[in-house]
């Protein structure tokens, strides 16, 4: 009996495997920790690896105190904005007021004071769901969390 059980530890120790995390996205993950040290970049890119075409939403957001299930969530927001303006565009419009006003500070002299409003709006529609965290980290002596969100796109 004990010869059977030894025998069965060892078959299933031998064709047994350790388990991981998906070594692929930690080997991603450090691909992209990698290209973002060597030049900083925020918004969205599409990257190949061998088998797989993915977008990728990198955006940084400053602590301020907030905790990391707080910027979790806004970080998640943002980024579904940001692919979703990527894929469906936006509409941009731009307004520009120039607010000009005149006093007089003593009798014969007039000074005039201009002051410049520029109001820039951005509209997108659409949703984008499949987001997921890929990491996230500090940067700028910790007050400042990178997160980088993937989404792998189909080929159609």
């Amino acid at each position: 009996m004990k010869t059977i059980i030894l025998f069965l530890i060892l078959i299933f120790s031998l064709t047994a495997r350790s388990q991981s995390f998906n070594e692929d996205k930690t080997a991603f993950s450090n691909f992209i920790k990698r290209m973002y040290t060597s030049s900083p970049f925020e918004g969205v890119k599409i990257v190949d690896d061998y088998d797989n075409k993915y977008i990728i939403s990198v955006l940084s957001l400053e602590k301020a105190d907030k905790s990391t299930s707080i910027l979790t969530r806004i970080a998640q927001t943002k980024a579904q904005r940001q692919v979703s303006t990527f894929f469906n565009g936006a509409v941009i419009t731009s307004e520009f007021i120039i607010k000009t006003t005149e006093t007089k500070a003593d009798s014969s002299e007039v000074q005039t004071t201009v002051e410049t409003i520029e109001k820039i709006k951005e509209n997108s529609v659409g949703f984008v769901n499949g987001l997921e965290l890929l990491t996230n980290f500090d940067i700028e002596e910790g007050n400042r969390m990178l997160f980088i969100y993937l989404k792998k796109i189909d080929e159609d």
